[in-house]
């Protein structure tokens, strides 16, 4: 049972998500979780996806500090590792398979139900374990940094459920903590598989041009003002968009999406647009086809 103190034992008018926490309102605590878990993913989903691709900043250095403080301590995880294996790899070969293919988020030991609802509810638990564990292939110096970034976000934020939000024991706080990082672990699981698997895959010696596998290989979902605020426009409503200019702004996505549909419409291009709803049945109705078998090879002939 979560435990919290009295609203009229501190007061403040900063950190108001945390003193909604205070409250013994149970609505105004539930609306404290969710501000909370909602502003905890702009940070870790929205912040650190635009970090990444140095889309904050056009100075070198603040981009290099922003990935750190985003990625690092807000989502305790390594940066040259979400750097490599998101702009490099995924970006660099999407849905090439064997490489940007979003293979790393297929589990095919589980079956459809677990995957599409349990699961999710573990990836705060799994990420720092799996950030420990790349770290085992770094250098001493930036597997400490790392370390100690990881550390800082996640003491503070226990740190602030204690004394600003009064929590009065530590398992409550840590149950807090894993509720608010978990609520849109959901949504962040299955945006993740919609935009990319299910749709055409290429092999790494036949893949078409770039053209090609971004209007092939990549799906918008509609605007949801959650998701929009939280992860981001680049990731929901305008992936296509961010897959031709990664280095652009959530705004700027926005503002060149007419022209992309324009443009790929007149080269009578592909450009996939679906609801989440739709995408969520589709995947649970031919999960084995999607999340289990492996994908078979599209070839553009005559496109290459």
């Amino acid at each position: 049972m979560l435990q919290q103190t009295r609203p009229g034992e501190r007061t403040g008018r900063t950190q108001g998500r945390f003193l909604c926490l205070r409250s013994e309102n149970v609505l105004v605590f539930v609306l404290g979780i969710t501000i909370l878990g909602v502003c905890h993913y702009t940070l870790t989903v929205k912040g650190s996806h635009l970090a990444t691709h140095g889309a904050l900043t056009e100075s070198k250095r603040w981009s290099k500090i922003w990935a750190f403080f985003f990625v690092e301590v807000c989502t305790a995880f390594p940066a040259e590792y979400a750097k490599y294996g998101h702009v490099k790899i995924h970006h660099g070969y999407t849905n090439v398979l064997g490489l940007g293919d979003s293979s790393t988020w297929r589990l095919p030991c589980l079956n459809r139900y677990i995957y599409m609802f349990l699961a999710p509810l573990l990836i705060p638990i799994i990420t720092p374990l799996v950030a420990v564990e790349r770290l085992s292939n770094v250098e001493l110096r930036t597997a400490l940094r790392t370390l100690g970034l990881i550390s800082l976000g996640l003491y503070s934020h226990y740190w602030l459920l204690l004394n600003v939000s009064g929590f009065k024991s530590p398992s409550s706080a840590l149950v807090c903590m894993l509720i608010t990082r978990s609520l849109l672990a959901h949504p962040f699981l299955h945006v993740n598989i919609f935009q990319h698997i299910g749709l055409p895959m290429f092999s790494r010696d036949k893949k078409p041009r770039r053209i090609h596998m971004m209007s092939l290989g990549v799906l918008n979902l509609p605007r949801l003002p959650v998701l929009d605020w939280a992860f981001g426009h680049s990731i929901i409503s305008c992936h296509v968009e961010h897959h031709f200019f990664p280095k652009l702004s959530d705004n700027m996505c926005l503002k060149v999406k007419p022209v992309v549909s324009q443009f790929l419409h007149e080269k009578q291009l592909p450009y996939n647009e679906d609801t989440y709803l739709a995408r969520f049945w589709l995947f649970l109705s031919q999960y084995e086809e999607f999340m289990v078998q492996t994908p078979p090879i599209t070839e553009m002939v005559g496109l290459q």
